[in-house]
C-alpha cells in the first residue's frame, strides 16, 4: 500500500527558504517517479517538479527553475523539495505524489498522493 505524507510547510517572507519533506512507504524509489504539485488559492493544481530516481532525471516548471530542487533519500524513505528565494506567487498548498509512470505525473494524474502542506509567502 503506497502512502505519502508531506510536511514542512509554513509562513516565510519573500526571499526566504523552506524545505518540504514527504515520508513515503510501500514502494521503492527505484521503481517509481515522484513529483511535487501545488494549488494556489482559486487556481488549479500545477505540476512543480518531478524526479525519476532510477535515472536521476529531474523536471521543473519554468517558474521555479533555479530556485527549487527535488531530491530523495532512500535510506530515510523521504523525498524533498528545497525551495529558495521564495516569491509571493509560490503561496499554495503543496502535494507530493508518486506513480510508476512518468506520463501519469506529467498529466497531473499520479496514482498516489500525499496530503497537502500549506506554504505561505508574505511580502
Amino acid at each position: 500500500d503506497v502512502q505519502l505524507q508531506a510536511s514542512g510547510g509554513g509562513l516565510v517572507q519573500t526571499g526566504g527558504s523552506l524545505t518540504l519533506s514527504c515520508a513515503v512507504s510501500g514502494f521503492s524509489f527505484d521503481d517509481y517517479v515522484i513529483g511535487w504539485f501545488r494549488q494556489a488559492p482559486g487556481k488549479g493544481r500545477e505540476g512543480v517538479s518531478c524526479l525519476v530516481p532510477s535515472s536521476g532525471s529531474t523536471y521543473y516548471v519554468d517558474s521555479v527553475k533555479g530556485r527549487f530542487t527535488v531530491s530523495t533519500n532512500a535510506a530515510k524513505n523521504t523525498m524533498y523539495l528545497q525551495m529558495n528565494n521564495l516569491k509571493t506567487e509560490d503561496t499554495a498548498v503543496y502535494y507530493c505524489a508518486a506513480d510508476q509512470s512518468l506520463h501519469s505525473i506529467v498529466i497531473l494524474s499520479p496514482e498516489s498522493w500525499g496530503q497537502g502542506t500549506l506554504v505561505t509567502v508574505s511580502s
